[in-house]
Parts: C-alpha cells; structure tokens; sequence
C-alpha cells in the first residue's frame, strides 16, 4: 500500500525531484564536477563514501527542503547509508522530501536504437528492503537513441512490466525511457515514444498510476497527453544534458511537468565551498529549478 501522504504531495505538491541518483559509472564524473580529482581515493569504498558525502551534505543543507523539494531519488548505496545519524529516507522524510530509489542495473548495448535494461534479478530483495526503509518509490532508466518503433515499443514494454513489479511491492514506479537529446532523429523519436506510452497507460487498470520521467521534447507541450492521463501520477522531466538555465527555459514550456535534474542541480556545488557559499549556490539552484518547473511560460501555437 502506498503512503498516501507522499502520494499526495507528489501529485500536487509545487516543487521538482532532486536526482542525487548517480552510481558506478557516473560517480568519478560526479565527483570531478564537485571539485575531487580521481586520485583522491584509493578503492571503490572510499570513492562511495565521498559521494555519500557530498550527498548528505545536500540533504543536510538548510535550502534542502520539502517546501521546493518535492522527492529525492537515491542510489541504493545512499539508501543503506545514514545522514546526520539516521538512515537516508527517514533523513528526507523528517525534511518533508519523499524518498525514491533508483532500481536499474544500468543499459544494455544498443539495439534497434535503444538500450534496454540490464536484467535484474534481485529486484524484489531491493523493493523489500526500500519499502521497509520508508522509500515512497522507484526509477529505472532506459535509452532511445533513434526514432525505431521496434525499439522504443520493446524499451516501454520492458518499463511497464517492471513497474508491475514495483507496484506489486507497494511502491511508486517512476518509468524513465531517455531519449537521447543528442539523437539526430530526437523530434521523431518523441513522437513515437508519446504513442507507445499512451497505449501502455492505456492498458493499466483503473485503479493503478505510474510516474513519468522523459526528456524535455523538441516540441513543447507534445506530452500533454501524458500529462493530462489518469493513469498518470506525475510527470518529471530529466535535464538529459542541458545546462540549468537551459534546461529551466525548456521545462517552463511544458505544462505540468516538473524538474527531476541532477547535473542541472548539482553543477555550481564545490567541495571546497564553506558551508555558507555551498548553501547560497544550492539555495540559487533550487530557486532556478523550482520556478521552471512551477512557472510555465505561455508557447504560441
């Protein structure tokens, strides 16, 4: 069963999703943006804990709040860890954020111009032991590259059955398939998205609801539909490599849909900042974000 007080301030709330997600891979690049060169840890755990670091620093930071910060998805080694003492999800929950975590394995190699999710057998454990924890809900993240309905129906396909099980656990699924900003067929590949999206939706029962999080598409306010449909919770927005102000100028255009960014974020944060310019560059970046994704820009038709 969903806490149906987080399901609330998820569907209505005035805020955006802060991604503070980023795993293996991402992490030295994460880091690198923070100011901490690679050689600054000696093994995996150490590089984990600096991130955790950088991250409870965020959480901790007074400008990190539930009145602009809607939710919070979380990589699973920041789930099992602790901020200011407690575990990472009570941390957010006391702030009045609501917890996500993210479930992916990462991507498979590209085909059919997608990259589908990497199989995850341990799902269930994972979904277990996040609901137990107080996690609210999950994101899982696919890639389309090109405009290939083979490809883009498969990528949405393996999204909703996944989100079955998450919905099966009791948890909100946030279903991520990326399309790739850089892609030479982007305008294309958000249109067929849109169409293979609405028939899943289509599909689910009356009494089940899903989130969303997709690229800002090339024409504004082409995801309406997703927007306005009732199987819908929320739909979120990644920033995908935009810069912030960017970023905000596009998800302005579209209405109903809020900013889960991470990069668009995080970028202006130094590990070398005292605590008072770290909050300042923080407290400007929620601001920036929070406005786009509650003040929408009138687009001509």
């Amino acid at each position: 069963m969903l806490d149906q007080t987080m399901k609330q301030k998820i569907a209505d709330g005035n805020g955006f999703i802060a991604a503070l997600d980023q795993s293996g891979g991402s992490t030295p690049k994460a880091l690198k943006g923070y100011g901490i060169e690679e050689g600054a840890w000696g093994s995996e755990e150490e590089m984990f804990g600096l991130i955790h670091a950088m991250r409870s620093r965020i959480i901790s930071s007074p400008m990190f709040t539930g009145d602009k910060v809607l939710g919070a998805i979380l990589f699973e080694r920041t789930m099992d860890g602790t901020v200011d003492g407690k575990p990472t999800p009570q941390a957010l929950i006391d702030k009045g954020v609501v917890p996500f975590i993210k479930i992916d394995k990462g991507l498979e190699d590209e085909a059919n111009g997608v990259q589908l999710m990497k199989p995850n057998p341990d799902l269930d454990i994972l979904l277990h032991r996040a609901k137990a924890l107080g996690v609210f809900g999950t994101k899982e993240r696919s890639v389309v590259n090109l405009a290939n309905r083979e490809g883009i129906a498969a990528v949405v396909k393996q999204q909703f059955e996944t989100g079955q099980q998450v919905l099966a656990a009791g948890l909100m699924p946030i279903i991520e398939p990326e399309v790739n900003i850089k892609s030479p067929e982007r305008a294309q590949a958000d249109a067929i998205l849109l169409d293979e999206l609405v028939k899943a939706l289509d599909a689910l029962p009356d009494d089940q609801q899903v989130m969303l999080k997709l690229s800002l598409p090339v024409q504004a306010g082409l995801f309406d539909p997703l927007v306005d449909h009732p199987r819908v919770l929320r739909v979120v927005a990644l920033s995908g490599g935009f810069a912030r102000p960017e970023a905000c100028v596009e998800l302005a255009k579209n209405r109903g849909i809020i900013a889960s960014f991470s990069r668009a974020l995080l970028n202006d944060l130094r590990h070398q900042m005292s605590d008072d310019e770290f909050n300042a560059a923080l407290g400007e970046a929620i601001d920036e974000i929070h406005g786009a994704s509650v003040t929408k820009t009138a687009v001509a038709a």
